[in-house]
């Protein structure tokens, strides 16, 4: 495993199991097996509606809390000082723990300011071990960073080859912020599982497709939570220690980038009234 280092000091690793779009039902066999072979980094959030399978697959694992990293993040019908601050005790009991290791706040809407100071708070008062944000663009995540006591230390949001955030991770490394990557096999899209250029490269590493970027993530500092609901898709995801891309495969690689979302654009207004509707 392979670990980065939070702005705190907080060692954080560099790969993890995500639970998005796991259902509630299913979460907890899930997170049981992604544990068993290997991970050791669960990222989940109130509106996945499936902490409490997170917790429930942690504490009958026989893993020390301590050797566990989890990641939640609070939803932005709970932003608000006071409502945020409730929401990170109600996810506590949830997790079954007394600190979740990053909170990040999910969006970039609604009162994101007193949202952020229950962060800071809670962080102050040692339920929380880091914090950060979530779908923040560099002018969000400028104008937070700038009015604000602790800069958010992690900034996740959709990473993948399509949408490499080249530029947007520039504005990260210069507040020492931390990119995470949501979405990092592209959920599939633009016909991610057959493109030839991945799968040329792979041949030549004897690793498939996601194996290639994720491992191409991970040379590139971001931090990685692959999600799958098979056990042995789980495994291959964890399975890129034992290889390099060089650095003519780094930059192939780096032309598939179309500096464009396949999900949604967060400056758009018709996703802003969307994620109203969300609240």
């Amino acid at each position: 495993m392979e670990y980065i280092k939070l702005s705190n000091g907080v060692k954080m690793p560099q790969i993890g199991y995500g639970v998005y779009q796991v259902t509630s039902g299913e979460c907890e066999r899930c997170v049981s097996d992604a544990l068993s072979v290997g991970y050791r980094m669960v990222d989940t959030a109130q509106a996945y509606a499936n902490e409490e399978g997170v917790g429930n697959a942690w504490k009958k694992s026989g893993i020390r809390r301590e050797d566990l990293f989890l990641v939640s993040k609070i939803w932005i019908s709970n932003y608000g000082y006071e409502r945020a601050k409730a929401s990170i005790d109600e996810s506590l009991r949830k997790l079954q723990t007394d600190y979740i290791d990053l909170m990040l706040l999910h969006q970039p809407f609604c009162d994101r300011y007193g949202a952020y100071r229950a962060l800071i708070d809670a962080y102050r008062e040692g339920k929380l071990r880091a914090i950060g944000v979530s779908n923040f663009y560099p002018d969000h995540l400028i104008d937070l960073a700038s009015n604000v006591e602790i800069k958010p230390m992690v900034n996740q949001v959709e990473t993948h080859v399509f949408n490499q955030q080249i530029e947007a991770k520039k504005y990260m490394d210069e507040l020492d912020c931390r990119i995470m990557s949501w979405g990092p096999l592209a959920e599939g899209r633009n016909n991610f599982f057959k493109n030839e250029t991945l799968a040329e490269i792979g041949r030549k590493y004897g690793k498939t497709v996601p194996q290639v970027t994720l491992r191409w993530l991970l040379q590139r500092g971001v931090i990685i939570i692959p999600k799958s609901t098979h056990k042995e898709r789980m495994a291959q995801n964890i399975d890129i220690f034992d290889f390099e891309l060089s650095s003519d495969d780094m930059s192939l690689i780096k032309t598939l980038d179309t500096g464009k979302s396949l999900f949604f654009d967060h400056h758009d207004g018709e996703v802003t009234k969307m994620f109203m509707g969300w609240r």
